[in-house]
C-alpha cells in the first residue's frame, strides 16, 4: 500500500441456486485467490450466497436460515486476514426482508448495507420479495453478532485516512439518483457495487458506460461485481462482467461468461488529489453517516495496473490517429481567430527543418484554410547560420514549396559576426553567449519581417521545452502566439507522424519522414562534417522521460519518489532507476529554475490536461525554492 496503492478485486463465483453451503465454499475460495494475489478488497455479486434468480424462494424460511448460516460459515472462514469481503446475501430486518452487501473481514461483520432501488419492471420482480433500504441506520443481527444496518455507512481504514468504503447494489447505480453519489460527498473514495445485471445485446459497453462515468463524477474507485456462472437461465444469462474503474478509466475488466476475476491496485493518492484540485466537489459532508474503522496491515503493494511510458499518447492507433486530428484541429482553430482578430496579413514562422516548427507550419496551414485563406498568406523563413546543416534546411525548404507557402532564406551568419564583433564575444568560444545570439537574432528577424509583412509571428516551442526553459529568453522563447505551447515533444512526433501519412503526397511525406528521423538540436552550435553535432537530449536527457515527469508533476502533485517508482515500473529495462534518478533530479532543478520564462509567455491554445500558462493551469512564483522536492529526488 506504499505510494496510496490499494490491490482490489471484483469477482465472479461459480454457484448453484439454493445450495447456499455450496456458495459459502466458492465465496471463500474467491477470496482465498484475492488474498493470494495481494488483494485487500473483494466485491462478489449481488444475492450470490443464494443467487439471485431464487424467485419465491426468497419467501422460504428454510433458504433464509441456510443463508444465514452460509454467512457464518464465511465469516468463520475469513479468521486471521485482513481482507474486506463484501457478500451478497438476503437479510430479515424488522420483519422485512432486505437485498444486502455484507462487509466481512478477520472473523467479523462491519456492516450490512440494504438497496435502495429495487427494480420491479421488465424482467426484474424484486419490490416481490423485498424491501427499499429503510431511511435510518440500525442494528440487525447474524448469528450472535450485531452489526451496523444502513445505506449510510462508511467504512474507514485507520491505517489509510485516503481509503473510505461505501457500498451500493446493482439498480442503485441505474437510478436518477444513486445512493454513491451522498456516499461520495460523504466521504467515500471507493464505491463498491454488487450486482446481478443479465446479458443482453449491448448492455455490457452500457454497464461499462454507467460504471466510468460514475466514478469520473465522484473521482472514486467504483468496483462492480457481476453474477456470472450458476444464476438461472430459465429467460436470462448472466456474464459475470466484473469492472474497476478509477476516476473515469478502466483499469480492470473481466471477459464476458468466463467468471473471471478482475484484479488491479487503485490509486488513493490521486483520488485525494483531484479532489482537492476540483474546487467544485464539495468538503466532505458526513453528519449522517455512521464510520466504521478497519484495520489493514501495511505491506507493498507490487503494481500490475497499466503506467503508460508516453502518458500523452493514447495506446491504440486509432485513438493516436483521432487525438493528432483533434490537437491538429484545435491548434488551428486558436491560431485561425487570432489571425482574424488582429487582421493579420501574414503568419510568419522561422522554419528550422525540426519537429517543433514543422508542426507549427502545418497548423499556420490549416489556419489559413480555415480562413479561406491562400497559403502564400504564411510566410516561411530559414536563418541558417553555423551549425546549420544541410539536411534541416533542405527539409525547410521542401516542406515550403509543398505546402505552397512564401518562403525566405535570411542568413544571418555576418550579422552574428559582426555582433560578436561589437560585444566582444570570441568566436571561438563556444559559449551560451555563442548560441544564444543566433537565437536573438533569429527572433530579431522574425518579428522585424512580421513588420514588413504586418503579420504575426507564430511561435514554434513546445511544452516540454518550457517545461524544461529550454528555450532562449526574448529569443525563441517570445512570440506573437505559441501555437505548440501545450503539445509534449512525444506527441509531436506523432503528429508529424499523422500528417505524414496521411497527406497524400510522396514527395511531402519522404520529406516529413526524414524530419522525424533527424536528432533533435538546436544546431546552434558547428557541424560535425556537415552533420548535426549538437543533440538535445544528450544535453537535457530524454524526452520520455522528461514528459513523464512533467505529466505526473503537474497533472498529479505526486512526489519524486512515487514518481520514480512508477517511472521504473513503466519504462522497465529501457532506463536503469539510477538514470531515471539523475533525470528526475535534473528535471526539478530546470522545472523550478525557469519559471520565469514561464511567467511570461505569449498566448497560446491549451490542447490538453497539461499546460503550464501563466494566465490558466499552472500559476507559480519564479523565485520559489525547489529544496523539499531536490532532497526528495536526490534521496531516492
Amino acid at each position: 500500500m506504499k505510494d496510496g496503492f490499494l490491490k482490489t478485486a471484483a469477482a465472479t463465483p461459480a454457484i448453484r441456486l439454493a445450495d447456499c453451503a455450496y456458495n459459502a465454499k466458492q465465496i471463500l475460495l474467491c477470496m482465498e485467490q484475492a488474498r493470494q494475489k495481494g488483494a485487500k478488497l473483494l466485491v462478489l455479486p449481488e444475492l450470490c450466497v443464494t443467487g439471485y434468480t431464487c424467485g419465491d424462494l426468497f419467501l422460504q424460511s428454510a433458504l433464509l436460515g441456510q443463508a444465514q448460516a452460509a454467512l457464518e460459515q464465511i465469516r468463520v472462514g475469513s479468521h486471521g486476514s485482513d481482507l474486506i469481503a463484501v457478500v451478497g446475501a438476503p437479510l430479515i430486518f424488522e420483519n422485512k426482508l432486505y437485498n444486502c452487501a455484507i462487509f466481512i473481514q478477520n472473523g467479523r461483520y462491519l456492516a450490512a448495507i440494504p438497496k435502495t432501488y429495487l427494480p420491479n419492471y421488465g424482467e426484474f420482480y424484486e419490490l416481490r420479495w423485498f424491501t427499499p433500504a429503510p431511511v435510518q441506520n440500525g442494528k440487525i443481527s447474524i448469528g450472535e453478532e450485531s452489526l451496523p444496518f444502513g445505506t449510510r455507512i462508511l467504512l474507514c481504514c485507520e491505517q489509510l485516512p485516503g481509503l473510505c468504503i461505501a457500498a451500493e447494489i446493482c439498480e442503485d447505480l441505474w437510478a436518477a439518483d444513486p445512493p454513491s453519489t451522498k456516499h461520495a460527498i460523504a466521504g467515500a473514495t471507493v464505491i463498491v457495487n454488487p450486482s446481478c445485471s443479465d446479458e443482453i445485446i449491448g448492455k455490457a459497453q452500457h454497464r461499462r458506460s454507467l460504471v466510468s462515468a460514475q466514478s469520473a463524477r465522484l473521482c472514486c474507485a467504483y468496483l462492480y461485481a457481476d453474477a456470472g456462472d450458476g444464476e438461472s437461465t430459465t429467460d436470462l444469462v448472466f456474464a459475470g462482467h466484473n469492472l474497476i474503474c478509477e476516476n473515469g478509466a478502466l483499469l480492470a475488466e473481466s471477459r464476458l461468461f468466463q467468471n473471471e476475476m478482475a484484479i488491479t491496485e487503485i490509486d488513493l493518492d490521486r483520488l485525494a488529489f483531484e479532489r482537492r484540485r476540483m474546487t467544485s466537489f464539495p468538503p466532505a459532508k458526513d453528519e449522517e453517516y455512521q464510520k466504521i474503522s478497519f484495520s489493514l496491515r501495511l505491506s507493498p503493494t507490487q503494481l500490475t495496473r497499466r503506467v503508460h511510458p508516453y502518458p500523452f499518447i493514447p495506446s491504440s492507433a486509432d485513438d493516436r490517429r483521432e487525438r493528432c486530428e483533434e490537437i491538429l484541429t484545435m491548434q488551428a482553430a486558436g491560431l485561425a481567430r487570432r489571425l482574424a482578430h488582429t487582421h493579420a496579413k501574414s503568419a510568419v514562422i522561422g522554419l528550422s527543418g525540426g519537429l517543433d516548427s514543422t508542426l507549427a507550419l502545418l497548423v499556420a496551414v490549416r489556419a489559413m484554410k480555415k480562413l479561406g485563406r491562400p497559403a502564400v498568406d504564411i510566410l516561411a523563413v530559414t536563418m541558417p547560420c553555423f551549425g546549420t546543416t544541410r539536411r534541416t534546411k533542405s527539409n525547410a525548404q521542401r516542406l515550403a514549396e509543398a505546402y505552397g507557402t512564401s518562403f525566405r532564406e535570411v542568413d544571418i551568419t555576418a550579422a552574428i559576426a559582426q555582433h560578436f564583433s561589437d560585444i566582444g564575444q570570441d568566436p571561438q568560444k563556444l559559449d551560451v553567449t555563442y548560441e544564444n545570439c543566433q537565437a536573438r537574432e533569429r527572433t530579431q528577424v522574425l518579428m522585424d519581417l512580421a513588420n514588413q509583412n504586418d503579420g504575426l509571428v507564430i511561435g514554434t516551442g513546445d511544452l516540454s521545452e518550457l517545461a524544461l526553459g529550454w528555450a532562449t529568453y526574448n529569443g525563441d522563447h517570445m512570440s506573437m502566439y505559441g501555437v505548440n505551447a501545450s503539445v509534449p515533444k512525444t506527441l509531436i512526433r506523432h503528429i508529424v507522424a499523422y500528417e505524414a501519412a496521411a497527406c497524400g503526397d510522396p514527395a511531402l511525406q519522404r520529406t516529413l519522414e526524414d524530419i522525424l528521423a533527424t536528432p533533435v538540436s538546436p544546431e546552434l552550435l558547428p557541424a560535425d562534417n556537415g552533420e548535426i553535432s549538437q543533440k538535445t537530449e544528450d544535453l537535457v536527457g530524454p524526452y520520455a522521460l522528461h514528459d513523464f515527469f512533467l505529466y505526473y508533476v503537474v497533472r498529479w502533485a505526486f512526489a519524486p519518489a512515487k514518481i520514480h517508482r512508477l517511472a521504473c515500473y513503466a519504462f522497465g529495462n529501457a532506463y536503469d532507476p539510477d538514470e531515471i534518478k539523475k533525470w528526475l533530479v535534473s528535471f526539478y532543478r530546470r522545472f523550478f529554475s525557469q519559471q520565469f520564462k514561464r511567467s511570461c509567455l505569449p498566448d497560446g491554445p491549451k490542447v490538453g490536461s497539461v499546460s503550464l500558462s501563466p494566465r490558466g493551469d499552472w500559476r507559480m512564483p519564479s523565485d520559489a525554492c525547489a529544496k523539499i522536492w531536490l532532497a526528495q529526488a536526490e534521496a531516492l
